[in-house]
């Protein structure tokens, strides 16, 4: 029986929601990079230059990449022969997502109902958070802050099966373009495909998250990322959609088996601030 303390990942919560403030992913930052080279426009290499330099500095002064720095998306892989010690495993990810955006001098955008009584809660609770639990010891955390520029850009459809391939492909061009310059691009896309009304949302998040270059193990659906980030590529919106070939630095997929009757598919989009941390205790 492996034993994590809730002190520990209280810690490893406020450690990385400060440090992804400020820090792009690698994987993030080489793929503006590489798509700053390759383009052709001025304005658009320009674009990317501003965005690269804004992210070196963020780093090196450690300020937030970008003055939105999201509602606090936590993903809990635990295994079921851990066992938590020293409290409540969701308050001790809510005190570090508490402790983390209060130290941090990170911007709170968290309000405490939806709809009649948008009163802030002044220290970005609650988190949204996820938990996966399976064989063995592991307990592993990825934090993905995430802004609502582009949360808003993201959209869901209830496709029939007898749309097809070109229905999915057809969807998710719409909501690129829909997107727009709104999305604050380059984009990177999370598309779900399966699942039900709720599973291909998560889904889509899931893929938004996954490393840049990487692939869905199969094939047809692998070919499928790299078409459909070429078609969305090929829109011209281009880096703060003032044209140009990068719309878009990664599309990835995910997927799960759904009903006979339906083809749910999700498209979340992110702003090139594509942050990210994870963690394994």
């Amino acid at each position: 029986m492996k034993e994590v303390q809730c002190q520990d990942i209280t810690a490893a919560i406020k450690k990385m929601c400060m440090e992804a403030a400020c820090q792009l992913p690698h994987d993030v930052f080489k793929a503006i990079k590489d798509k700053q080279l390759e383009e052709d426009g001025k304005l658009a290499k320009k674009t990317l230059q501003v965005i690269i330099d804004n992210a070196s500095l963020a780093s090196e002064n450690q300020m937030p990449i970008c003055q939105d720095t999201g509602m606090a998306f936590v993903y809990v892989t635990m295994g079921q022969e851990v066992h938590i010690q020293g409290g409540s495993l969701k308050e001790a990810i809510e005190e570090g997502v508490r402790q983390g955006y209060q130290e941090g001098y990170l911007r709170k955008s968290v309000v405490k109902d939806p709809l009649f009584n948008r009163v802030n809660t002044q220290d970005n609770t609650p988190a949204i958070i996820y938990y996966d639990i399976v064989p063995g010891d592991i307990f592993k955390i990825v934090l993905a802050p995430k802004g609502f520029g582009s949360e808003n850009m993201s959209q869901i459809k209830m496709l029939k099966p007898s749309d097809g391939l070109q229905g999915v492909k057809d969807f998710v061009l719409k909501v690129v373009n829909d997107a727009g310059p709104n999305a604050c691009p380059p984009m990177v896309i999370g598309v779900g495909i399966g699942g039900s009304f709720d599973k291909v949302t998560m889904l889509a998040k899931k893929a938004m998250i996954r490393e840049i270059g990487s692939h869905h193990p199969n094939q047809q659906y692998a070919a499928l990322e790299d078409e459909l980030l070429e078609m969305i590529n090929q829109t011209g919106i281009g880096p703060a959609g003032y044209g140009g070939k990068t719309t878009a630095l990664s599309l990835n997929i995910e997927t799960f088996p759904t009903h006979i009757a339906g083809m749910p598919v999700a498209v979340s989009i992110c702003c090139h601030v594509a942050r990210h941390k994870e963690v394994e205790l």
